[in-house]
């Protein structure tokens, strides 16, 4: 039995809670890595971030002639 055709035996309630769970989980993952990169040093410096710059994408938005 498949680990999906595990999760959908089980009861409606309990799979909404590991959803919910899940959820929880990674919406404090996101919290705390920001908070832990802080007080462990591993903060982008300042070459860092141009150099993340210079290879974004850039998009320019060009007007056409008659068309809105």
């Amino acid at each position: 039995m498949s680990l999906f055709q595990s999760f959908r035996n089980l009861p409606q309630k309990t799979r909404i809670g590991v959803g919910l769970a899940f959820l929880a989980w990674g919406a404090v993952g996101l919290y705390i890595s920001d908070t832990a990169e802080k007080k462990l040093g591993f903060e982008p410096s300042q070459k860092d971030k141009d150099a993340l710059e210079a290879v974004v994408p850039k998009i320019t938005l060009v007007e056409r002639d008659g068309e809105s």
